[in-house]
């Protein structure tokens, strides 16, 4: 794949294209992108994907937060996976959204990137104010030489597909069901930090995570089974997310795994987990010793599972 923004390396190239944000590179998408590939393919074109580094929606609105499932460099990568030739990577800017669904593909697609042809998704809009569809779409693309083509929805039978989906499946632990939907494990990147070494005086010393992409969607609160990759080194995992009310921990919020059979000094090391099985939800225990035994349980579920699913 190669991965560009000047028009100016892609030359006179034309291309069969498709466009959106990505979030999650998910089975939806990939349906999309295989659908531009075989069609790329059978008339000799580079298939391309024209996506954006920022949520569009943080461009007019400051304010705007958006709830991530990929970082820039994570969605990049799952785009690799597909098979396509070209990532073409827009600027959206305040003038960008100012132009309509008609300039747009005049002026940007046609006239700077050459796209011969465009695949767009079933509910895909796009332009100021975006109110034209597919028929608009398709008129002003014959007016500058590009056919507008409508992809079908992707049939997984009774479960919809769509990056609200998937964060929605998260919000409920539901991360073996969201895995299905992204067809990878969800994963959270960040650096080891210091935390309070409470694990340590329970006999289950954690590693504190501060998570590299601030917008990136964090999984609802509980213990989780997950793998951990430190140092392209990997070993199987206890995760904690939440504000730990057994210790009476206030509103902090902790993410926190105990790495299985591990030891070593890894603060400020890279770290990256991939969640695999919800344990259990967050519980607040009578004691510390009623904390323990539920922790050495946890742990022994934990081993299980994922010796059963080695990686």
């Amino acid at each position: 794949m190669i991965l560009t923004k000047d028009k100016k390396e892609i030359g006179n190239k034309k291309f069969v294209a498709t466009i959106g944000f990505f979030d999650g590179v998910h089975l939806g998408h990939r349906f999309l992108i295989e659908k531009m590939i075989r069609i790329a393919r059978s008339r000799q074109l580079p298939a391309a994907v024209i996506t954006f580094a920022t949520h569009p929606r943080q461009v007019l609105n400051k304010a705007y937060q958006p709830k991530l499932l990929n970082s820039f460099e994570e969605k990049l990568k799952h785009l690799e996976t597909t098979g396509i030739d070209y990532c073409i990577l827009l600027d959206f800017t305040i003038e960008l959204s100012r132009l309509s669904a008609g300039e747009f593909i005049r002026n940007i697609l046609r006239t700077d990137f050459h796209i011969d042809t465009l695949l767009i998704g079933y509910d895909h809009r796009f332009g100021h104010n975006r109110s034209d569809g597919f028929l608009q779409y398709q008129a002003y693309g014959n007016a500058c030489e590009i056919e507008v083509l409508e992809a079908t929805a992707y049939d997984s039978g009774n479960t919809t597909v769509s990056s609200s989906e998937i964060r929605r499946l998260l919000s409920l632990c539901q991360v073996e069901e969201a895995n299905q939907l992204l067809t990878y494990p969800y994963q959270l990147k960040g650096h080891i930090v210091n935390g309070y070494k409470i694990g340590r005086t329970l006999g289950f010393p954690t590693a504190n995570i501060a998570v590299d992409e601030p917008y990136k969607v964090l999984p609802a609160v509980g213990v989780y089974a997950v793998w951990v990759e430190i140092e392209n080194s990997l070993y199987k995992g206890m995760l904690y997310i939440g504000k730990r009310p057994t210790l009476e921990n206030g509103e902090h919020m902790t993410l926190e795994v105990n790495i299985l059979n591990f030891a070593g000094d890894i603060y400020n090391k890279e770290i990256t987990v991939s969640f695999i099985y919800h344990i259990r939800e967050d519980i607040k225990f009578s004691s510390l010793d009623e904390l323990k035994q539920q922790l050495r349980t946890d742990r022994e579920t934990v081993d299980r599972l994922l010796t059963d699913n080695n990686r």
